[in-house]
């Protein structure tokens, strides 16, 4: 009961911000209880922080939301991606038999799987909702992994706070943290609508985070790196999202 009065009086707190000093003084708060963002310094920090934290600790354990079949968007909307090039090209036309997910950083087991690996592992099916901050979305199902299981097959550390991800597009990375990282909603998608995964929409391998924007759903993942600490990646503000300009952290 302490730990969940003490939780609820620290919400509520950072949730009543609504002015620019209280937003600093929640981001004071934040930070005493470990829920600072790693965007979280600058002019923004504070906004960021309040976002965040107020998330963490309102919805940690929530799940987005989940559609009937009737609900698909027929036909869902592919957004434009930069030339691949050809050692995508390469890789699908041996139909992605090649393409490898490599894991690494904190953990017991560094492993490597081939789709193959992956189509044999425990799956999860789910309809939900894709968003993007430009304003389009779609309602599509998908199937794949659950990270969760692939954590848990490589042995990641308990002090790891973080996974970053990396598409085979060399400047489009993003990471989320373990609560994200853990959810039963976050996988390691292969299919989608019944098939296997359109280049379009992130094939072979996307990760997929339904409680967030589309821009952490990355396309064509390669790789996975459990980590305690962002600062020795990129900028050290967590991805390429915040150094472009966007929010590390972007729930919905």
């Amino acid at each position: 009961m302490r730990t969940l009065s003490r939780r609820r009086l620290i919400a509520a707190g950072i949730a009543s911000a609504t002015t620019l000093s209280a937003a600093a003084i929640a981001a004071k708060l934040a930070s005493r209880y470990g829920l600072v963002p790693p965007d979280g310094a600058g002019l923004y920090g504070p906004g960021e922080t309040l976002t965040y934290a107020a998330q963490r600790l309102l919805t940690r354990h929530s799940l987005a939301r989940e559609f009937a079949p009737a609900q698909i968007s027929r036909p869902p909307f592919a957004n434009e991606v930069a030339p691949l090039g050809a050692p995508f090209r390469k890789l699908q036309d041996s139909g992605f038999t090649s393409w490898r997910l490599a894991i690494d950083g904190d953990v017991a087991r560094p492993s490597t799987f081939t789709i193959t690996d992956l189509r044999a592992f425990p799956r999860r099916t789910q309809i939900t909702h894709l968003a993007c901050e430009e304003g389009w979305s779609y309602i599509a199902e998908w199937t794949g992994v659950p990270l969760s299981h692939i954590l848990d097959l490589v042995g990641a550390s308990p002090q790891a706070r973080y996974v970053v991800y990396r598409s085979i597009q060399p400047d489009w990375w993003e990471s989320i943290d373990m609560d994200d990282a853990l959810h039963p909603q976050t996988l390691i998608a292969h299919s989608m609508n019944g098939a296997d995964l359109p280049v379009p929409f992130g094939g072979p391998l996307r990760l997929r985070v339904p409680r967030q924007l589309g821009y952490k759903s990355v396309k064509y993942i390669t790789s996975l790196t459990v980590t305690e600490s962002l600062k020795s990646f990129g900028k050290g503000l967590g991805s390429a999202s915040p150094e472009g300009g966007y929010a590390w952290f972007a729930g919905i």
